[in-house]
Parts: structure tokens; C-alpha cells; sequence
């Protein structure tokens, strides 16, 4: 999994005065846990835009100076109306300590069930799994090129023993559901093969006779 770098420098005063303070100078107070203790670090907003502000799944490097740590973004919090980045938490990965993750799914392929007109139905946009750092996905690929109307994908289908889903295996993932032109396409491709049997038959018939 992709790495974000986050440059920063240790914070010794913690109390609101001093990160309203940090925020109003363009830094976000950070804290990051799972270490002896907490670390309160702070760190510029523009480094989080590609940790933050994507739909893939990062890990991080928190970068302060002398020491860097590996790390997951675990929560971030964000002014109600401006959007600004307020907060954010991190979790700090050991090589032999197993991390909870979302990880994002992707659709792979296009589906003969929507081309006749079904409707798909993407569930799950990200998983929750449970891994040893080494051993988290940078996403799922989801293959839906054989997904017809009425099937489905679950959780089941994506098991690995690199990691645990934190989902039960009947979880749907996506799948196709019939819509009335759906229905109709299906009736009228069988209405046309037994036509077409019928008229092979009758055609049998009148050569037999003859």
C-alpha cells in the first residue's frame, strides 16, 4: 500500500488558545496514538490533500524530523462550514500489530445484466479488514463481467488469508437487479429461441411429409 508522507514538528502546548493559534497560521494539530504515549504534533493542511482528499486508500509517514513513524489516519475533523481540516488522529503501525482499515472496492469489467437493461447495485464502496501492515490491499478489483440480472458478489468471493474481513461472508458487495425492460429482453431472447426451435421443427415436418 502507498505511503503518504507527512512533514511535521512535535507540539508542546496542547490547549485551545494554542490550536486555534495553529489553525489560523494554515497548521493542523495531529495526535498519534499507539506509541508509550500520545505524540501531539502539528503539520501543514496542503500535506493532507493526498491522504484526505481521495478515494484510495493511504498509509502514512509521519515525518518530524529526527523520528518518523508509520501511521493510519484513524479520525480527522472538519469546520462545519468552511471544510477546513480541524483535527486529525493516527495510529501508529507496528510491523507485527494487526491494523483495522477501510478499504475501497473496485468494479472491474462491464456486466451483461446492465446491458439488458438491469440495475446495478453497488453496495459495499469499501471494506473493512482487519491485516498486518505488510498485508493491506491498496483496494479490491470486484470482476462484474459475468454479473447477469439476478446475480450478485459477496464477501465470500474476496477471502484471503493475508487478511480478515470484518464483514459476514453473505455481505453483498454489488449485483444486478431486474427492471421491467430487463424482464422484457429476457422473455423476448427466450420468445425468439423458441420460435426459432419451433420453426426448425415445422420445417422438419413438411420435409418428412414431402
Amino acid at each position: 500500500m502507498k505511503s503518504i508522507t507527512i512533514k511535521g514538528s512535535e507540539r508542546e502546548s496542547v490547549g485551545k488558545k494554542a490550536s486555534k493559534a495553529l489553525r489560523n497560521a494554515g497548521k493542523v494539530p495531529c495526535v498519534l496514538y499507539g506509541g508509550d504515549k500520545p505524540l501531539h504534533f502539528t503539520a501543514d493542511e496542503l500535506s493532507f490533500k493526498d491522504l484526505v482528499y481521495t478515494p484510495n486508500a493511504h498509509t502514512a509517514v509521519i515525518d518530524l524530523g529526527k523520528t518518523k513513524f508509520n501511521a493510519v489516519l484513524q479520525d480527522i475533523q472538519f469546520h462545519p462550514v468552511t471544510d477546513a481540516i480541524l483535527h486529525v488522529d493516527f495510529y501508529q503501525l507496528f510491523s507485527d500489530k494487526l491494523v483495522t482499515m477501510q478499504i475501497p472496492v473496485n468494479l472491474v469489467g462491464n456486466s451483461p445484466g446492465v446491458r439488458n437493461g438491469g440495475r446495478l447495485l453497488w453496495r459495499k464502496r469499501k471494506l473493512a479488514i482487519k491485516a498486518l501492515p505488510d498485508n493491506l490491499p491498496d483496494f479490491f478489483n470486484v470482476d462484474i463481467s459475468k454479473l447477469k440480472i439476478g446475480g450478485y458478489i459477496t464477501v465470500a468471493s474476496l477471502l484471503s488469508d493475508d487478511f480478515t474481513i470484518l464483514h459476514p461472508d453473505s455481505t453483498l458487495v454489488v449485483q444486478v437487479k431486474s427492471a421491467r425492460n430487463a424482464v422484457l429482453v429476457e422473455e423476448d431472447e427466450e420468445e425468439g429461441a423458441e420460435g426459432a426451435e419451433g420453426a426448425e421443427a415445422a420445417e422438419a415436418t413438411t420435409e418428412a411429409t414431402e
